[in-house]
């Protein structure tokens, strides 16, 4: 199970408002290969497609792809306002490590991949 702090709430309700495509779209969360620690995030305003997992709280509503499940159960999604940092941030119980950018992580679950000399973390 996922779960949404009450500030990741509020702005993800905002953002729905503004961006969501039907009623039954939410923040779709996903994680793929890539990104300099191995696995990357991937977040974007979607509808559900089949498999996938919905979490909802007030306004909120989060997409968990279902190929995703079982590198996210346990997240919270959170929200910071900070000036140079500001965004949805997940905090993941299976990140053993995280790049500094803060979009891949590695998993504690997996050995560590290696990455291509040169590749960057993804925006």
């Amino acid at each position: 199970m996922i779960t949404i702090t009450p500030k990741a709430v509020e702005e993800l309700g905002k953002l729905l408002a503004d961006k969501a495509k039907s009623p039954q779209s939410g923040l779709r969360l996903a994680v793929r290969r890539g990104g300099c620690a191995g696995w990357q995030y991937e977040m974007n305003v979607a509808d559900p497609e089949p498999g996938d997992e919905i979490v909802e709280s007030g306004t909120a509503r989060v997409i968990v792809a279902g190929d995703s499940l079982v590198r996210l159960n346990g997240c919270e999604i959170d929200f910071s306002d900070d000036l140079t940092d500001a965004g949805f941030k997940i905090n993941n119980p299976h990140a053993a490590r995280s790049c500094g950018c803060g979009t891949s992580f590695e998993s504690a679950d997996e050995p560590a991949v290696a990455m291509a000399d040169g590749e960057a973390c993804a925006p």
